[in-house]
């Protein structure tokens, strides 16, 4: 990267420049017509099914990637406190699963026959390709914050004041959606900022390409839970 180019970028932060350069996917994958459409309650109920069911498949192809993330972060990072935050999210899963579980017995959703859709299985070929040792920590951090970050935006977008959020999903919502996970967002940011800023400019391609990967693949995943792909 030139020097004044670099300059330019360090004083906003490298994720900050990412998202204005790509605004337009960042958009798609933060106000989904999905999401929007449970912001506005005109929501289709079997589209969120889908949703639910689909989205039990990858967080628990999720688990081994943030393993992955737990491993890197203890070979590589050049800060202890990383794994810390990284594994408050990861102990977080296990309640997930649990939600995920016990929301689709409210909503009728049989867990055991759902069969990943395309969609889904490429998302969760992508989370294993960061999975390799190849794959440096920083690009991996730096896509673990992206996949987080989007969920965080988009709930939280359906909770704002004035949204019409059907009351039944809510609490949906409200997992993704609260302070507390944006806090957690924010920490996964500033470790994958930090990172970032020390890298040199072959990791920060990388790094660039899986954050546009995972917004490319965000987008898929609701498309597919409104069975547009």
């Amino acid at each position: 990267m030139e020097g004044k180019k670099r300059e330019e970028v360090e004083k906003i932060g490298m994720i900050e420049t990412w998202l204005k350069k790509h605004r337009i996917i960042y958009t798609g994958a933060t106000r989904h017509p999905f999401v929007l459409s449970i912001l506005d309650g005109t929501v289709d109920l079997s589209a969120f099914k889908t949703w639910l069911g689909q989205d039990y498949i990858f967080v628990r192809a999720f688990v081994p990637f943030v393993a992955s993330v737990v491993i890197k972060a203890w070979k590589e990072s050049d800060d202890s406190s990383d794994m810390e935050v990284i594994l408050s999210g990861m102990a977080s899963l296990n309640d997930e699963i649990a939600w995920f579980k016990s929301e689709a017995a409210k909503w009728g959703v049989q867990l055991s026959d759902i069969v990943p859709q395309k969609a889904n299985q490429a998302y969760c070929r992508f989370l294993e390709s960061l999975m390799s040792p190849d794959v440096e920590y920083t690009v991996a951090i730096t896509a673990f914050w992206a996949i987080e970050a989007v969920y965080q935006a988009s709930f939280a977008l359906c909770l704002e004041d004035g949204s019409k959020t059907p009351a039944e999903l809510r609490e949906t919502c409200q997992r993704w959606g609260n302070d507390g996970f944006g806090q957690y967002c924010n920490s996964l940011q500033k470790i994958a900022s930090r990172r970032l800023a020390k890298a040199p400019d072959d990791v920060l391609t990388k790094a660039e390409v899986a954050l546009l990967s995972v917004l490319e693949h965000e987008v898929e995943f609701w498309n597919m839970s409104r069975g547009k792909a």
